[in-house]
């Protein structure tokens, strides 16, 4: 830990619901990442780097993760919890793939792109399910 910070302060992350309309016919499809180190599928986040804006950070993760570049809509929300006894806010932005594609990496095997619904029941976290439903109310 730094000097600034403590066992109470939260750790600051970003990242983005990460969206493309689906090329086999109309609607949407939501971009899933699988982290093996935790065997969970989750959307595109990270900690963000010291003095980064939560934006940047978000994008940025996004294109580490998946490989895809995004455009960033409205922002979601923030989402508290605890990791590893600290507390942690990830701060979420709507985002359109806008190209890119993906190579597995060390912190991400696989990714897939889903339907809500679909995306909803694969989601590990109950947390992240919720910010499905955020993504389609802001894109309706």
């Amino acid at each position: 830990m730094t000097p600034q910070t403590t066992s109470t302060t939260p750790i600051q992350a970003a990242g983005c619901v990460l969206w493309r309309r689906s090329p086999f016919g109309e609607g949407l499809e939501i971009c899933l990442v699988h982290r093996p180190k935790y065997d969970d599928w989750s959307h595109p986040k990270g900690k963000l780097k010291r003095g980064e804006d939560a934006l940047t950070g978000a994008l940025r993760e996004v294109v580490e993760e998946t490989g895809y570049t995004a455009r960033p809509g409205e922002e979601l929300s923030t989402v508290h919890y605890f990791a590893n006894g600290r507390p942690k806010q990830v701060r979420y932005w709507a985002a359109e793939a806008t190209g890119g594609g993906f190579l597995p990496n060390t912190e991400v095997d696989r990714i897939l792109w889903l339907s809500p619904a679909t995306a909803r029941d694969r989601l590990t976290q109950p947390r992240d399910r919720e910010l499905v439903e955020k993504l389609l109310r802001t894109l309706c």
